[in-house]
């Protein structure tokens, strides 16, 4: 099947052919000729499996030009709002007003923006925040999508969404894409849909191009052996996981002072930085992102080669998510698991719930990670994440530098309960 055969607009024809792209996806497939025909929909699919285009036929294809809001579009994340407006944008060939209204900036500028918008994507907290101060309606909504549901459900705004699905028409289409179809997603189809089609489309991870291993390492090992396995690392983007902020800045900051190039995104930074910090990565200006999971849904990054689980998560679907962000469109995928003790329940739950074939590997020998005494400016210029040199002494934190009242061993590793103070003694 090609584009052709879909029935799209022409304009979005247009914009397809310039993309480069040559033939639908699954989901695309199944969905594009049922969205055009209005209907409602509940469709199960993956990220990056081109659901965006999925729904953005239908919007394109209905709203028009300065009629108001016309089309309603619900993402769990920031990141991802923006990312559905540019491909948005893209597909319209920039014809309709559509905007992206989250919270972390100013609501100044969305007030001024959402009278001369045509479509707008939103997190539901600051949508909520707009109809609260009445500065948008929704009474003209044709066209509403909630986009990663199952995630929104996972971050609590389940009854942020139906507040907001109440404010509109209930002559209306809804479009409903999650990657698992939670039974809170079938309580809003029963509640808010109108006799929804479930479509349901294969992983977009080819599972024989991805291959699963995992390490057995104490904890206070866990950062070396990390370490040792990035500097080995010859190809691709690297995406490293771990479960909190504190970790992940932790991990981050490390990486960084033992000549790894690494970059943090996480829920705690500002807007303007987690874009920054993706556009960094998607350019490849930075090879290696660490992590938590605001990363591993929704959020289209390709060239993804490994993926590494620093922390295990609690539920075992956000190790599947996880994964999800690399072996994908036919290109090899690598997931190493770093397994302390604390992660093997977790570890066990993933093996019990999904049909996954992760092959322990034999921990290599790897030496105690050092770190300067103090952080360098500017970027390295040696190996391949840019080195960093700089006189060197054991990684510990200040809580491990100073003498120990306990008789056990010191860690090496494991992040201080507070930022650490790098060099200080």
């Amino acid at each position: 099947m090609n584009f052709q055969e879909l029935g799209l607009p022409a304009n979005l024809m247009q914009a397809i052919e310039k993309a480069g792209f040559q033939t639908p996806t699954e989901i695309q497939a199944k969905t594009i000729p049922l969205v055009l025909q209005g209907k409602d929909l509940i469709a199960q699919s993956a990220t990056g499996s081109g659901k965006t285009l999925a729904f953005g036929a239908g919007i394109i294809q209905n709203a028009q030009k300065g009629r108001g809001l016309q089309a309603l579009v619900l993402t769990p994340t920031r990141e991802l709002a923006e990312q559905v407006m540019q491909a948005l944008q893209k597909f319209c060939r920039h014809q309709l007003d559509i905007q992206a209204i989250y919270g972390g900036v100013g609501i100044g500028p969305q007030i001024r923006q959402l009278p001369h918008a045509d479509v707008v994507v939103a997190t539901p907290g600051r949508m909520l925040d707009h109809l609260e101060r009445r500065t948008v309606r929704l009474d003209q909504v044709h066209t509403l999508v909630l986009d990663e549901a199952d995630r929104m459900i996972d971050m609590g705004f389940i009854r942020d969404v139906e507040r907001i699905l109440k404010e509109c028409p209930k002559n209306r289409q809804t479009m409903l894409f999650s990657a698992t179809l939670a039974p809170e997603i079938q309580h809003i189809a029963r509640k808010h849909m109108q006799t929804p089609l479930t479509i349901k489309a294969e992983t977009f991870v080819d599972p024989k191009k991805l291959t699963q291993i995992y390490y057995n390492v104490p904890r206070n090992q866990k950062l070396s052996l990390l370490v040792h396995l990035l500097q080995k690392e010859t190809t691709g983007l690297v995406m490293i996981f771990c479960n909190t902020r504190r970790i992940t800045d932790f991990v981050t900051k490390a990486l960084r002072q033992n000549s790894i190039e690494a970059t943090a995104i996480h829920g705690g930074l500002t807007q303007n930085k987690r874009s920054n910090t993706l556009e960094r990565f998607h350019s490849q200006r930075t090879q290696v992102l660490v992590c938590t999971d605001v990363a591993s849904r929704g959020l289209d990054i390709p060239n993804v080669s490994h993926i590494y689980n620093y922390d295990l998560p609690a539920d075992p679907k956000q190790y599947i998510h996880r994964i999800g962000r690399t072996a994908r469109a036919g290109k090899e995928g690598r997931v190493i698991n770093l397994l302390s003790p604390e992660d093997h329940e977790a570890f066990y739950l993933v093996q019990r719930e999904y049909d996954v074939n992760i092959r322990k590997e034999i921990t290599p020998a790897t030496p105690r990670i050092s770190i300067p005494q103090r952080e360098e400016g500017g970027r390295g210029t040696g190996g391949r994440f840019g080195a960093r040199p700089g006189p060197r002494r054991f990684e510990r934190s200040d809580r491990d530098s100073r003498p120990s009242r306990s008789s056990g061993p010191r860690r090496f590793d494991r992040p201080p309960a507070r930022a650490p103070r790098w060099g200080s003694r």
